[in-house]
């Protein structure tokens, strides 16, 4: 099965959040291929505290990057070229023993990853299928739009849109306006911890296994 990358309209978003939901829901197995900024732990680490599943595996990156900023920039702060090539040969190898994998880009699409390619580009050469996950706030729907339309001038597979936190009534606006439907909405958490994680998972599994 294609893979299913998972990206945000910007920086903290909850993309992290949504692919431990997402990755429980279909009991999948996690790839985080360029993580940036080290020193609060990765989000592969996150992601294997926050799943309950037995079946999930969660692979190790291809980048580990130190300088939390944009991916191209921290490369060229430890001296290295972000190859998007060498990351298709790592996942060509992990899917050989994976039924499906959700892959987490890094901030939003047009984040770059080398002086030529963003991570739209990591996205489309995966052959992956997209999850936008979008955060209600004030500015969310210009956000939201802009990476829809950057999906459509792309030609990107999108599955469909994950919302979270509380602003206004935004959601059903966007997915009208965009024309891509709504996975799910994910319930604001005081802690977000591996039961919230089954919960919510539990909660998208049917709508989400429809889109696919």
């Amino acid at each position: 099965m294609r893979p299913i990358f998972i990206t945000g309209i910007g920086t903290g978003v909850g993309k992290t959040v949504t692919a431990a939901i997402i990755t429980e829901a279909l009991q999948a197995d996690y790839w985080k291929p360029v993580q940036t900024g080290l020193e609060e732990g990765t989000d592969a680490n996150t992601i294997q505290t926050l799943l309950s599943n037995t079946n999930s595996r969660v692979f190790d990156e291809v980048y580990r990057l130190h300088l939390p900023a944009s991916p191209h920039i921290a490369a060229k702060e430890e001296n290295v070229v972000i190859d998007t090539d060498k990351i298709l040969a790592r996942y060509q190898q992990l899917q050989k023993d994976s039924d499906l994998m959700i892959v987490e880009g890094a901030g939003g699409l047009l984040v770059p990853l080398n002086d030529d390619e963003f991570i739209l580009h990591l996205a489309k050469k995966l052959n992956a299928k997209v999850i936008l996950v979008s955060r209600n706030y004030l500015g969310s729907i210009n956000h939201s739009l802009l990476t829809a339309a950057v999906c459509k001038q792309h030609n990107i597979d999108v599955i469909g849109w994950m919302f979270n936190d509380q602003f206004q009534g935004y959601e059903e606006d966007i997915v009208r306006w965009s024309g891509y439907p709504k996975i799910g909405s994910v319930q604001q958490a005081g802690t977000v911890s591996r039961s919230f994680v089954a919960e919510q998972a539990a909660a998208v599994r049917s709508s989400l296994q429809a889109l696919l």
